[in-house]
């Protein structure tokens, strides 16, 4: 059998970007060496991987290229004048998070506090407080991979270019109660 191996190999041309032991990374073209394409096992019966009935996997994070990537971006109007909109929001964020992430409770509460010291700040130094806060959250969902706050980041977005303080409290109204259902 290593006879065999050996014989195949003295055969094949050598790839691109490799030197004769094949020990440097591969630089070029997609790899069509292999018997069924470019992964092991690609001539099973039943699909590259012996899935099955899978459909298409060219895009493998659960995008249907026909539909929106995750939930409808919160209406800010909707929030400042509505309590029971921010009451379900804030749920639909909660299952979201219980769904998505684990261990976000002390992440959430840290950001919790930063929207407090935001919305205390004063009125000069608010919207600045809140850009901050939207690079706080920037850093906080892509180091702990929470992409279940994506929602939140784009609320922050609206309401620091809407500079209401009215806009202020309802972001920490909808904060303070995921941090309370999320318990």
């Amino acid at each position: 059998m290593p006879q065999e191996q050996e014989q195949k190999k003295e055969n094949r041309p050598p790839r691109e970007g490799r030197g004769p032991q094949g020990g440097a990374p591969h630089s070029g073209p997609p790899r069509g060496d292999r018997p069924g394409g470019d992964r092991p096992g690609g001539d099973r019966p039943g699909g590259d991987r012996g899935g099955g009935d899978r459909g298409d996997r060219g895009d493998r994070r659960g995008y249907d290229r026909g539909r929106p990537e995750g939930p409808p971006e919160i209406e800010i109007e909707k929030l400042m004048s509505d309590s029971l909109y921010l009451d379900n929001q804030a749920h639909s964020i909660v299952s979201r998070i219980r769904d998505m992430d684990s261990g976000t409770k002390t992440q959430l509460r840290r950001l919790y506090s930063a929207v407090r010291r935001a919305v205390r700040a004063p009125e000069s130094e608010r919207q600045h407080e809140f850009v901050m806060l939207r690079a706080r959250l920037a850093y906080t969902i892509a180091r702990h991979g929470l992409r279940s706050l994506d929602q939140l980041e784009k609320l922050l977005l609206q309401v620091t270019r809407k500079n209401d303080n009215r806009g202020y409290e309802r972001f920490k109204d909808l904060f303070e109660a995921i941090v309370a259902y999320n318990e």
